[in-house]
């Protein structure tokens, strides 16, 4: 089961979760591949309304009890064991439908995407252990970087150019269970500030992923 949701995976997050330690590669897994999921929903959406009522079923899902969940959906019984049986996550489907208005996308929106991919994170760093607030912050870069990075200037004029990448706070090296998270912003950084969606699978993103794999910055 785990090598047909790794192969949803994009080539990217596939070689982020190369540096998830034992303790954390199934967690990561499933929220990449949650991620990935509910980005197909809304980039593939030709109606809108058809994106909002698949997003709206992982939402009702997430907010059920995990003993009422239909069963067959493999990555939601990967989040049954979880606290809450995941529901922090609905963050994260939110994020993702809020990019689904009209363009230019309003700085509410960006805002809802990059904190949905926050709380994703940050509801796995509480889960392992790690530094929740570091985590958040490096998932909202994450998020900003790809979303500029996917998006048209006309898209982006009234949302992203606000927020930018403001966050600067430094932190310290990300611990080894968050690794894949380190790896997915420095790649997306440095492609967006590339203009390069070209650059997330250059030889150099390798070479990032290597560096921040093993020291975590």
């Amino acid at each position: 089961m785990d090598s047909e949701i790794l192969e949803s995976l994009p080539p990217l997050s596939r070689l982020a979760l190369a540096y998830a330690p034992a303790v954390s590669r199934h967690d990561w897994l499933t929220l990449l591949a949650l991620d990935a999921r509910l980005a197909g929903v809304v980039r593939q959406a030709r109606e809108p309304v058809l994106a909002q009522l698949k997003l709206a079923w992982w939402r009702d899902r997430l907010a059920q009890d995990v003993a009422d969940r239909p069963r067959g959906e493999p990555l939601l019984a990967r989040l049954g064991g979880w606290q809450d049986g995941g529901k922090p996550l609905i963050a994260l489907v939110n994020g993702w439908e809020a990019l689904l208005g009209e363009p230019p996308l309003p700085g509410d929106a960006v805002k809802a995407f990059a904190s949905g991919r926050a709380a994703m994170a940050g509801a796995l760093a509480e889960r392992l252990g790690c530094d929740r607030p570091g985590a958040e912050v490096r998932a909202r870069r994450w998020a900003l970087a790809d979303l500029s990075l996917h998006s048209s200037a006309d898209t982006a004029s009234a949302g992203l150019r606000d927020w930018s990448f403001d966050e600067t706070a430094a932190l310290a090296p990300c611990e080894r269970a968050m690794r894949p998270l380190a790896v997915l912003e420095k790649i997306n950084l440095r492609a967006s500030r590339l203009g390069s969606v070209d650059a997330l699978g250059s030889p150099s993103a390798l070479l990032i992923a290597i560096r921040v794999g093993l020291i975590g910055r």
